[in-house]
C-alpha cells in the first residue's frame, strides 16, 4: 500500500515539472517590454472587424428636423419618450427645418418636397383597430376632422390638401430652402377613445407623425426621405395648460434626488426619427382618393379670385339672384359640375367624394370650418338656394302694353249671378337694384325692354300736376320698396335717344 502511494507522488511531481517547463518559455518570448495591446489589436483579424464599425465621430444625420412649438411635460422619466399636452382646436406651429449637411441629397436642391402630417394612436392595440375607431368618431362628430391645417397662419406651405376619406391626415408641399411653418389643429381629445370617461389625464395618447417624400422619375412624390414623430395628449380647451401646471407643481414637491430621475421640461418638442407610416409604402391610384402630387400641379394656395368668388359677380346675360338648386339625388359627377358652375372650383378637389346628399348634409359650421368664413357661408347659402335679397325692388310696366291691356288681355268670367266680368291683366317686370344709382336703373330698364342703354338719355319721374322730375341717385335711394311704375318714352329733341318717364 505504501508502495502505491509513493508511485502516485512520483507521477504527480513529474507532471508538475513538465507543466512548469512548458510555461517557462512564455515570459522569455514576450517579456515585459515585448507585450503591447496595440500590437495585438493591429493583427489582421482585429483590423477586419474594425473596418465594419462606423467611426466614432460619424453618426446618422437626418436630412430634416421638425419642431412642435409646445412644451414637454416635466413628469416624464429620463429614459422614456417625451410627452406633450395640446389643447383641442388650438393652432400649434410645427417648424420644418432643413438639416442637411453640405452635399447631402443634392437632387432635392431647389425643388419641393411633400410632407404628410397625421395624428395616429400611440397604443398598439388601438392602431390595429384604427379604422373602426375613426369611423366611430366620425359617426359621433359628422363633418369634423381630427386634424386640420390653419392655412392663414402657416408660412411657406404650398398646395395644402385634405382627403375627406382620411380625417386624420393633411399634406402639403414645401421648399426646404425657405422658412416653412405649418400650424396644425387637433380636434379630437384623448378621452374620446377610452371605454370609460375618466378625464384628460386618463385619456389615450396620440402621436403626431410627419413623413416627407421627394419626386420620383414620373414626378410623383413617393420616394421616402425622412419620418419623425412625437407623443401627445389632447385636452379640452385650456386643459393642457392646467395639466402642465399640475405636473410642474408635483415635480416641485419632489426631492432633488427624485428629480434627477425625470426629464426637464423643454419649451419645444423635437420630433424623433421613426419608421415611415405603412400607408405610404404604396401609392393608391384609386380615383376616389386625392390625386397624387405632380410637378405640373404645384400651385401656391391663395384666396379665390374676387372676380370668380364674389356673390355679386354676374355675367351680362345671367339673371341675378338665381342659384340652381343642388338635388339630393345628384351623383358625385353632378355635384362636381354644380361646384364648378357656381364658382366653387377651388374646393372641387376637396369634395371629390361628395354626392349631392353628402353636400346638403353639411351644416353651416362644417362648411365654415372646411372652406373658411367667407366661402363657407357662401357655399352654405348656395346649397340651401338662399337668394341674395336686393336692396330695392320696383315693378315696371310699359305704357303701350298698359294701354292695350284692357282690349287685348281681358279674361271674361261669369260671376255668381251669371253676369260678365272683364278684368285687365297688366304685366309688370321686377327690377332688382343693388347700387341704387340712376345708371343702374337705366341699365335694368334697357335690359327689360330690349334696347341699348345708350338710347336712354334721361330718366324722369312724373310728379304732381304732371311735371317731369329728373331722377337722381338720391331719388333712387328714397324710392319705396316694391313701388309700381308705368313707363312711357318720348323722343329726345337733339339726339336719336329717348327720355324715360316713370309714372
Amino acid at each position: 500500500m505504501a508502495w502505491v502511494l509513493k508511485m502516485d507522488e512520483a507521477i504527480e511531481s513529474g507532471l508538475v515539472h513538465d507543466f512548469d517547463s512548458s510555461l517557462s518559455g512564455i515570459g522569455q518570448e514576450l517579456g515585459s517590454g515585448a507585450y503591447s495591446m496595440s500590437d495585438v489589436l493591429a493583427l489582421p483579424i482585429f483590423k477586419q472587424e474594425d473596418s465594419n464599425l462606423p467611426p466614432e465621430n460619424e453618426t446618422k444625420h437626418p436630412p430634416f428636423q421638425y419642431v412642435l412649438y409646445a412644451a414637454t411635460s416635466p413628469a416624464v422619466k429620463l429614459h422614456d419618450e417625451t410627452l406633450t399636452y395640446l389643447n383641442q382646436g388650438q393652432s400649434y406651429e410645427v417648424r420644418m427645418l432643413d438639416n442637411r449637411k453640405l452635399g447631402d441629397l443634392p437632387e432635392i436642391s431647389g425643388k419641393m418636397v411633400k410632407s404628410i402630417v397625421r395624428v395616429v394612436f400611440h397604443d398598439r392595440r388601438l392602431q390595429y383597430t384604427e379604422h373602426q375607431q375613426l369611423e366611430g368618431w366620425k359617426w359621433n362628430r359628422p363633418g369634423d376632422r381630427l386634424l386640420d391645417l390653419d392655412v392663414p397662419m402657416s408660412v411657406g406651405i404650398i398646395d395644402p390638401r385634405t382627403n375627406p376619406a382620411q380625417l386624420n391626415t393633411i399634406e402639403f408641399l414645401w421648399d426646404p430652402a425657405k422658412r416653412t411653418s405649418a400650424f396644425i389643429q387637433v380636434h379630437c381629445i384623448s378621452t374620446e377613445f377610452t371605454p370609460r370617461k375618466h378625464g384628460g389625464e386618463k385619456g389615450v395618447p396620440f402621436r403626431i407623425q410627419i413623413d416627407t417624400f421627394k419626386q420620383n422619375e414620373t414626378g410623383e412624390y413617393t420616394d421616402h426621405l425622412h419620418s419623425a414623430s412625437c407623443q401627445i395628449k389632447v385636452f379640452k380647451p385650456k386643459g393642457a395648460d392646467r395639466k402642465q401646471k399640475t405636473d410642474r407643481e408635483k415635480m416641485e414637491k419632489r426631492t432633488a434626488q427624485e428629480k434627477e430621475k425625470y426629464q426637464p421640461s423643454y419649451e419645444t418638442t423635437i420630433l424623433t426619427e421613426c419608421s415611415p407610416w405603412p400607408d405610404n409604402a404604396y401609392v393608391n391610384n384609386s380615383p376616389s382618393t386625392t390625386p397624387a402630387f405632380t410637378s405640373g400641379q404645384v400651385t401656391t394656395y391663395s384666396v379665390p379670385d374676387s372676380n370668380s368668388s364674389s356673390p355679386n359677380h354676374q355675367g351680362e346675360g345671367t339673371p341675378q339672384y338665381v342659384v340652381e338648386q343642388l338635388c339630393p339625388a345628384a351623383t358625385i359627377q353632378e355635384a362636381q359640375q354644380w361646384l364648378h358652375k357656381n364658382r366653387f372650383s377651388t374646393y372641387a378637389r376637396l369634395f371629390s367624394n361628395f354626392s349631392g346628399s353628402d353636400l346638403l348634409k353639411l351644416t353651416r359650421d362644417d362648411l365654415v370650418q372646411i372652406c373658411g368664413s367667407a366661402d363657407g357661408i357662401r357655399l352654405f347659402n348656395a346649397l340651401k338656394a338662399r337668394s341674395v335679397r336686393p336692396r330695392l325692388t320696383i315693378y315696371v310696366c310699359q305704357e303701350s302694353q298698359h294701354g292695350r291691356s284692357i282690349s287685348q288681355l281681358t279674361s271674361s268670367q261669369e260671376n255668381e249671378n251669371g253676369e260678365g266680368d272683364s278684368r285687365a291683366i297688366y304685366v309688370y317686370h321686377a327690377i332688382y337694384l343693388e347700387e341704387l344709382t340712376t345708371a343702374e336703373l337705366a341699365k335694368k330698364i334697357a335690359a327689360i325692354f330690349s334696347i341699348s342703354q345708350n338710347q336712354i338719355n334721361q330718366v324722369y319721374r312724373q310728379g304732381p300736376t304732371g311735371i317731369h322730375v329728373l331722377v337722381s341717385d338720391q331719388m333712387v335711394h328714397n324710392l319705396q320698396d316694391e313701388s309700381c311704375f308705368v313707363i312711357s318714352t318720348i323722343k329726345a329733341e337733339n339726339s336719336e335717344g329717348y327720355h324715360v318717364i316713370l309714372k
